[in-house]
């Protein structure tokens, strides 16, 4: 690591730009903004950040998603932050959309054709509404006939839904017996 500056003060740093950051940031980007240090030795000290504002137990935490570090609300207070942001109108999700991203999010990649024969519906506007936000990308083209589009969930997906990775995701079983409470 650099001898300029001593691990408290990269540390400062580090907390300060991960919560600046309007997206997860990266090791390899605090790396490279703190002044091309060794990736590993800033994600060694960007966990050490994360593990020490973690502890203190405020309504914030710093959590991995998406592959970066981001600062976000801690869950149990989601319910109070809801009643405040109450006012503001949301950009919420049709019940066909949302069916269309869970299909997409655990079938991926997947074809127009073959969401449509999953979800028994047309999903065309579906899918537009979810490139539109930027939930899914296309994912190349499958090698049948007609080459239709397939679709995957993007990085946004992972933001908006606050996870660091598809394994994150609950089991299909989880979200089924979810559902039918």
């Amino acid at each position: 690591m650099s001898g300029s500056k001593n691990d408290r003060e990269l540390k400062a740093a580090i907390e300060a730009l991960i919560f600046v950051s309007e997206e997860p940031i990266t090791a390899n980007r605090l790396a490279e903004i703190l002044g091309d240090l060794d990736p590993e030795d800033v994600e060694a000290l960007a966990n050490e950040v994360m593990a020490e504002f973690n502890a203190r137990e405020g309504g914030l935490e710093i959590r991995r998603i998406a592959g970066g570090y981001r600062m976000s609300t801690r869950p149990q207070y989601h319910e109070v932050l809801r009643r405040y942001l109450r006012t503001r109108p949301a950009a919420r999700l049709s019940l066909a959309s949302l069916e269309t991203l869970a299909v997409i999010a655990y079938k991926q990649p997947i074809t127009l054709p073959e969401i449509q024969e999953i979800r028994g519906k047309n999903s065309v506007s579906s899918v537009k509404t979810l490139l539109e936000k930027r939930l899914i990308v296309p994912k190349g083209r499958k090698p049948v006939a007609g080459r239709p589009i397939m679709y995957g969930t993007s990085k946004e997906f992972l933001i908006q839904f606050g996870l660091n990775d598809l394994s994150e995701l609950p089991s299909i079983e989880d979200f089924e017996d979810f559902i039918t409470e």
